[in-house]
């Protein structure tokens, strides 16, 4: 796909908007990471302070996928940090959308990979294990299912039923 802006996919696909095939999130997300455009199909996780189904999900190949994650909005600690989102660049993860917050906010803003927050904060999670691999989650006033798409930039970010050919 050429580098098209949101606001211009929004403006070219006003049916999807109607229909619900295209959603914006709220703009609630701050941005990290070198990579402030980016896009890919979507997998979901529903966790709540707690990091370890987070940091399994980005040992693995991306394969330019996005990961998705619903923190339940909490801004008690970090469920992301700064070594999970290396791995992630580095396992060829698009980008990274966690309702809830970062750490190690330098370190992350030097990687090659997009990142989005509610904020960063200095506690780290547990690490417990707990929480929902692959299951539909809504977090900025939208619902979002595994194998969506997610086009994001520095606009906002959009959700797709299906990969966007514009």
């Amino acid at each position: 796909m050429a580098l098209v802006t949101t606001a211009e996919v929004c403006d070219a696909n006003p049916q999807l908007i109607v229909s619900g095939e295209l959603r914006a999130l709220q703009p609630i997300f701050q941005i990290y990471g070198r990579r402030p455009v980016f896009s890919g199909p979507i997998v979901t996780i529903k966790v709540f302070e707690d990091n370890v189904l987070i940091r399994e999900f980005l040992e693995e190949k991306g394969n330019g996928r996005v990961l998705v994650v619903d923190g339940g909005g909490s801004l008690r600690c970090a469920i992301l940090g700064g070594n999970p989102v290396v791995q992630a660049q580095n396992n060829g993860w698009a980008g990274i959308v966690v309702n809830g917050c970062v750490r190690d906010v330098d370190e992350i803003n030097g990687c090659d990979i997009g990142v989005r927050a509610l904020h960063s904060h200095p506690m780290k999670a547990n690490k417990k294990g707990m929480g929902e691999k692959h299951v539909p989650i809504t977090i900025a006033g939208t619902r979002i299912c595994d194998g969506e798409w997610l086009y994001a930039d520095t606009d906002g970010i959009l959700i797709s039923k299906t990969e966007l050919s514009v």
